[in-house]
């Protein structure tokens, strides 16, 4: 019987973290995630890139070619896996599963980003302020309120917005549409992720916690709000005296110190006051003289 000779299969390895590679060429692709090397410059703009297959899809952007077609909607894409992507919304299927928890997902860097809610990875950090993010939109949110920039106009008043969700939020208030009801008390909201807040009044749930200490919250924000107590960090800075605030709530009502605005009014002697608890401790003088 003839002997069969089986031949092993060279594998090389990563000198900086040991990742054992099956072809040559793709070690070298490999070691651009460690030099950051990108030799795959766009001769329209000065894009460049470590992988040509990256370059190729960037290249579509210039060209804004469309091959690829959905045979449900009709809607193009420049990539086979943008098509693919975007199928799943049609098929409802969710391909990527969590670890830890029973969620899943169509796309895997959704899946990737949630993770980090559970191994608390903040891999996107502020060059700025040293402060770190899970995900790259939280991080290009943030560095708006380090250069003051709002891009996204309101067409329809004068309103600007640092980041298009606060836009959509704010276009809501034009139309009055609340599209999402509540079942158990069928209060309606104009968008889905105030419905989800809305929802934890009932169910009590407080999935955010405090690094620092024991407290829980029922939101993200009030959470945030909260570790500002530990890290003492006041991101909200008054423009004509610099003095800084953690929350955004005490900058408006300092600001009223400069500005003398006194918004708050008395319904019995139309004494007005800047802030709302001056109000509050000034009724109390009217209920004290109807007690005498």
């Amino acid at each position: 019987m003839e002997k069969l000779s089986v031949t092993k299969k060279k594998i090389y390895a990563c000198d900086i973290c040991g990742k054992g590679i099956s072809e040559h060429s793709n070690l070298k692709k490999h070691l651009r995630t460690h030099t950051k090397e990108k030799p795959y410059a766009c001769e329209l703009c000065s894009n460049a890139f470590s992988k040509q297959a990256n370059l190729k899809r960037h290249m579509l952007t210039h060209t804004k070619e469309k091959p690829h077609a959905c045979h449900i909607c009709n809607k193009g894409f420049s990539l086979s896996q943008g098509l693919k992507k975007h199928l799943r919304t049609h098929t409802k299927e969710k391909p990527y599963a969590c670890d830890f928890c029973s969620k899943a997902f169509s796309q895997r860097n959704h899946m990737e980003t949630h993770l980090r809610t559970h191994t608390k990875e903040k891999p996107y950090v502020c060059d700025l302020c040293s402060k770190a993010f899970s995900n790259s939109n939280s991080l290009k949110i943030h560095l708006l309120t380090h250069t003051k920039e709002k891009p996204y106009s309101c067409e329809l008043c004068s309103k600007d917005f640092s980041n298009q969700s606060n836009l959509k939020r704010h276009m809501l208030t034009h139309t009055k549409e609340k599209p999402h009801a509540c079942h158990i008390c069928n209060k309606a909201f104009s968008l889905s992720q105030d419905l989800k807040r809305h929802l934890r009044t009932h169910t009590k749930e407080k999935p955010y916690a405090c690094d620092f200490c024991s407290k829980a919250f029922s939101q993200r924000n009030h959470m945030q709000t909260h570790l500002r107590t530990h890290t003492k960090e006041k991101p909200h800075a008054c423009d004509i005296c610099s003095k800084g605030f953690s929350e955004s709530s005490s900058l408006r009502k300092h600001l009223q110190t400069h500005t003398k605005e006194k918004p708050h009014a008395c319904h019995i002697c139309n004494k007005a006051f800047s802030q709302s608890q001056h109000l509050k401790s000034h009724l109390r003088t009217h209920n004290e003289r109807e007690t005498i």
